[in-house]
């Protein structure tokens, strides 16, 4: 009797570690763990990330290659605040020290991520905990407050040249100009030959 329930409780316990082995490999799985393959920490800075969360992609000339495992805030002695990321990347990927790192979004307002564009310098590559100065992203006021300015330039041009002022503007609303012009071409067509007529320089 003794010897059946032993062998009923191995059963039980190997049941039950192959299935919490089985929950582990599936938790991993959906978390995007990059335990099966081996990699290296690069690290990012920039002045402002809008918005990079960790667990972030972090893209190779497109390819998905990474993630974001740590945000950093960097004080520098001069006063300057830094924003320092911590990136894992697979061991396989080769990023040159000229390559060009920024945020990049999904889509108009998706997720953001990291974009390495790689470089053309086929020799060196970063290393482990390298730091690769990365580009800052235009903030979204920068980015309003750009086409307000645009607006207003173009409301007043609008104005300029229906006030008549400027070339465009003397040419629709001034009449003498538009005169002396509706002449000319009323000339050249009666004389195309004049096109092509060069006066003689009085000495």
């Amino acid at each position: 009797m003794l010897f059946g329930k032993s062998r009923l409780e191995m059963k039980v316990g190997i049941f039950v570690f192959f299935g919490i082995v089985i929950l582990v490999v599936v938790v991993l799985s959906i978390g995007g763990f990059k335990s099966w393959s081996s990699g290296r920490l690069v690290k990012f800075n920039f002045n402002f990330i809008n918005g990079v969360k960790i667990g972030a992609p972090v893209r190779f000339a497109g390819m998905d290659v990474g993630q974001v495992k740590r945000i950093n805030l960097i004080f520098l002695p001069e006063g300057k605040t830094k924003i320092e990321i911590v990136g894992w990347v697979e061991d396989r990927v080769k990023i040159p020290v000229d390559s060009t790192v920024w945020v990049n979004t999904l889509g108009l307002l998706g997720e953001k991520y990291i974009e390495i564009m790689p470089g053309k310098d086929t020799i060196n590559f970063l290393s482990r905990n390298q730091i690769l100065e990365g580009e800052d992203p235009i903030p979204m006021q920068e980015v309003e407050r750009l086409i307000r300015k645009a607006a207003s330039d173009i409301d007043a041009t609008i104005v300029k040249i229906n006030n008549g002022e400027g070339t465009i503007g003397k040419l629709l609303f001034n009449e003498t100009i538009y005169n002396e012009l509706e002449a000319l071409i009323k000339d050249v067509r009666k004389h195309p030959w004049k096109l092509f007529w060069k006066t003689k320089e009085k000495k």
